[in-house]
């Protein structure tokens, strides 16, 4: 009998399409699923009688909880190389293989600066009035050459943001806990002397971080208070980075000009949530990562994963 597979979360329906899983077909019998479920007790349903899950990036949590009732299950693939969703020491315990596929900080990149541009330019704003037959021309935009744009972390992502906003003319700052003067250097950018710095400076206010115990809620209401009311946050990396209440009440009393968001406490976000509804949030649904060669990338090495572990021999394993 062939193995089960199931592909969790496949919003657009193009895991099949993007890889060759016919190299693997003899073997596994895969099964996509494109409606996301929150329910464990479904979850686990849904999967209880496969013993390989695909699991794009963090969409799906994978707990100690749910692992413990998926006796069957022998490999899981994370698209990406980090995944906080799922608990690797629980998966280890489980006699669970956890392997992972690259993923390219390119899209990510280009989102941060559509979300950029679309706040300093109320491109939002200015479409759909005009597709409502609404003024012509109703908002003024932000320049951004010679504005500061503040980088929270500089790594690969942040690191090409940085490099992006140079290009364009910005004065460029950083900060982490971690940030060296050399890395600052190689760079091109200032090296902020901490993350008050960063923040009082800021004409733009972009995260790129990982989420981990030092990163989560590092922007709180002292730091959101300490911003420009003229100011823009951006966010493209974990949502828990920053206080969602205290910037709800940010952008409600307007102490920022506005945010960019992908990323959100809980995904999909639910319909009345209020981030749905403020005039000054420019709000994608995660798609940092949702890009047609970045796909061909995670499900393509998704199957090498797979052919892999078949073969005894399995490749990208997450220590």
């Amino acid at each position: 009998m062939r193995l089960r597979c199931a592909v969790l979360d496949d919003y657009q329906g193009v895991a099949l399409a993007c890889a060759d899983w016919a190299t693997v077909a003899d073997a596994v019998e895969v099964t996509t699923f494109r409606e996301h479920v929150d329910d464990e007790d479904e979850l686990v349903s849904r999967l209880s009688d496969v013993e390989i899950v695909v699991a794009m990036r963090e969409r799906t949590p994978l707990p100690r909880s749910v692992l413990a009732r998926l006796p069957r299950l022998r490999l899981l693939v994370t698209t990406g190389m980090r995944n906080a969703a799922i608990d690797r020491d629980a998966a280890a315990e489980h006699g669970v293989v956890v392997c992972g596929t690259g993923s390219s900080p390119v899209p990510p990149t280009e989102l941060t600066w559509a979300l950029i541009l679309g706040l300093a330019r109320h491109v939002a704003a200015e479409n759909a009035a005009l597709r409502a037959g609404g003024p012509w021309q109703s908002t003024v935009g932000v320049e951004l050459a010679g504005r500061r744009l503040a980088v929270l972390g500089l790594g690969r992502i942040g690191s090409r943001v940085a490099r992006i906003g140079l290009a364009f003319g910005m004065d460029v700052a950083a900060w982490s806990s971690n940030l060296t003067q050399e890395r600052a250097d190689e760079v091109g950018v200032t090296r902020a002397a901490s993350l008050a710095e960063l923040v009082a400076g800021a004409d733009v206010l972009t995260v790129h971080l990982a989420l981990g115990d030092r990163s989560r809620g590092l922007l709180g209401r002292a730091e959101l208070a300490a911003m420009r009311p003229t100011a823009f946050l951006v966010n493209t990396a974990r949502s828990a980075i920053v206080d969602r209440e205290a910037l709800v009440e940010a952008l409600v009393h307007g102490r920022i000009a506005g945010a960019g968001l992908d990323v959100f406490d809980r995904e999909p976000l639910p319909a009345d949530d209020v981030l749905r509804t403020l005039p000054n949030v420019l709000a994608t649904p995660h798609l940092g990562y949702v890009a047609a060669d970045n796909y061909r990338r995670f499900f393509g090495e998704a199957v090498e994963d797979i052919a892999a572990f078949l073969a005894g021999a399995p490749v990208r394993v997450l220590a």
